[in-house]
C-alpha cells in the first residue's frame, strides 16, 4: 500500500476497514493519559484473573465506557467500590482495531467520598444559581385543579403508592398518567428525563410529580444531577419535586416550580381536599346568604322608613300645606294691594288739595276776580289801563266784559 493510500481515500481509492481502524486508534492514542470521572455501573472480577473490568457510565447520559484495571490498583484506590458509587480515574483510551472498540485502561482509580460528592453538589448549585436555574420570579404556579397529573417515579415504589392514594383520597376523579423509571443508578437520570419530555409534550398533562421515597446521598445524586435539572427548568408544565424526607434537598427542589417535602405532601399541595372545598363552599354560601338577608332587611327598613315619612303615609298633607300657604299667600297680596292702593288715594287727594289751594280758581271761589286788557294782558294796576278801555273780567263762574269809565 503507498503512502497516498494511507493518507487519502476516494472513491476509487476507499481504505480498508483494517485501515479505518488503524487511523481510529492512532487519533485515540493521541490523546494520552486523562482523568475521568463517572459512576460505576457494573464491576466484573473473575475468581483468580488480576484484570478487573468496570462499566463506567456518564450520569446525564445514556453513555459508557468498559474500563480494565489491575486488582492491585482496585484494592489500593478504592477497596469497598460498589455499583452506583461515583469514581474518578486516572486512564488511557484505547482502541481496540480487531474489534473496533473503546475501552480505557486505568492504573489510578479514587472513589469519591461524601465530602467531595457535597463540595460538587455545592460548585453546582451555586453555578445553577447564577444561571438564575433557581429564581423564584420564573416559577410558575400549579393549577388549583389539575386535569390530569404526570407521575414519574419508581415502579411499585412507596411513593407512587403515597402520591396516588393521597390524590385520589382528597379529590376522587383525579387522573393520573405515570411513567415508571429508575429513581437510582446509573440509568436514572436519561430514564427521568425521557419520562419528563414525554410528560411535558403530553398537552393533557397540567402539573408534572417526580417523586422518589427516602435514601442516602448516594442514593438520591440523580436528583442533583446538572442535565436533570436543566430539563426541569427547559419544561413548559409546571414540574413538582417530591424526593426523599423533609431533611433531604437535592438539587432538584430548587429548580422545580413547588417544592414538596415528601410525596404525600406532594398529592396535598397538587389537589385540593374534595371535603374541605365542599365544606369553604358551604361556608361561602352561608356568608352570602346572611349578605343577602342584611341587604333585604336593610332596604326592607329603609323602604318603611320611607313610607312612614307624612309625604308618603298621608300625601293630602302636602297639598293641604300647599293650599294654605296659598291662601296665606293670596291674603297678604290683597292687604298689600289695597294697602298701597289706600297709601296712593292718600296721596292723591293731599295732592290734589295742594292744588287746588294753589289754583286761581280757588281764589276765584272765594270773591276775586281776574282783570285782562283786550290783549289778554292781565291787569295788576289801574296804571295799566286807560279810560274807555275794553276789559274782561273773569270771575268764578263765567265772564264779564266792561268798560273802564275813569
Amino acid at each position: 500500500m503507498s503512502t497516498g493510500e494511507v493518507d487519502r481515500s476516494t472513491s476509487e481509492e476507499p481504505w480498508p476497514v483494517r485501515v479505518v481502524s488503524q487511523k481510529i486508534g492512532a487519533w485515540i492514542a493521541r490523546l494520552g493519559w486523562v482523568w475521568v470521572d463517572g459512576q460505576v455501573a457494573q464491576i466484573s472480577r473473575r475468581p483468580g484473573a488480576s484484570t478487573v473490568f468496570l462499566t463506567l457510565r456518564d450520569p446525564s447520559a445514556d453513555l459508557s465506557l468498559t474500563v480494565t484495571t489491575n486488582r492491585d490498583v482496585l484494592d489500593a484506590g478504592a477497596p469497598e467500590l460498589r455499583e452506583g458509587a461515583r469514581v474518578v480515574l486516572h486512564a488511557k483510551p484505547e482502541f481496540y482495531a480487531a474489534r473496533g472498540t473503546l475501552s480505557l485502561r486505568a492504573d489510578e482509580i479514587r472513589q469519591v467520598g461524601l465530602g467531595e460528592l457535597l463540595a460538587r453538589l455545592e460548585k453546582l448549585k451555586k453555578l445553577l444559581a447564577a444561571e438564575g436555574l433557581f429564581d423564584r420570579a420564573r416559577k410558575r404556579r400549579t393549577p388549583f385543579l389539575p386535569n390530569r397529573i404526570g407521575l414519574i417515579t419508581g415502579r411499585a415504589s412507596a411513593a407512587e403508592r403515597d402520591v396516588l392514594t393521597n390524590a385520589r383520597r382528597r379529590w376522587p376523579a383525579v387522573e393520573f398518567r405515570t411513567v415508571n423509571v429508575a429513581v437510582q443508578g446509573p440509568g436514572a437520570v436519561p430514564q427521568i428525563v425521557d419520562a419528563l419530555k414525554v410528560l411535558d409534550a403530553d398537552p393533557t398533562i397540567d402539573v408534572i410529580i417526580i417523586a422518589r421515597g427516602g435514601g442516602s446521598l448516594e442514593d438520591l445524586l440523580p436528583f442533583s444531577d446538572e442535565a436533570l435539572c436543566r430539563a426541569v427548568f427547559a419544561c413548559r408544565t409546571p414540574v413538582v419535586s417530591a424526593i426523599g424526607h423533609e431533611t433531604d434537598a437535592p438539587l432538584l427542589d430548587y429548580v422545580a416550580d413547588l417544592r414538596a417535602s415528601t410525596p404525600t405532601d406532594a398529592a396535598k399541595r397538587v389537589v385540593p381536599d374534595l371535603s374541605e372545598e365542599v365544606r369553604l363552599i358551604g361556608q361561602a354560601r352561608n356568608r352570602l346568604e346572611r349578605a343577602v338577608r342584611n341587604l333585604i332587611d336593610r332596604e326592607a327598613h329603609r323602604l318603611d322608613a320611607l313610607r312612614s315619612r307624612p309625604v308618603l303615609a298621608r300625601p293630602q298633607v302636602m297639598i293641604d300645606q300647599r293650599s294654605t300657604e296659598l291662601t296665606l299667600l293670596r291674603q297678604r297680596s290683597g292687604r298689600c294691594l289695597r294697602h298701597r292702593l289706600t297709601a296712593a288715594d292718600d296721596e292723591l287727594r293731599h295732592t290734589l288739595a295742594r292744588l287746588r289751594a294753589l289754583s286761581p280758581a280757588a281764589t276765584l271761589d272765594r270773591g276775586y276776580a281776574i282783570v285782562q286788557r283786550a290783549d289778554g294782558h292781565v291787569v295788576r294796576a289801574a296804571s295799566e289801563v286807560g279810560k274807555g278801555d275794553p276789559l274782561r273780567v273773569r270771575l268764578a263762574d263765567g265772564e264779564l266784559a266792561a268798560t273802564v269809565d275813569g
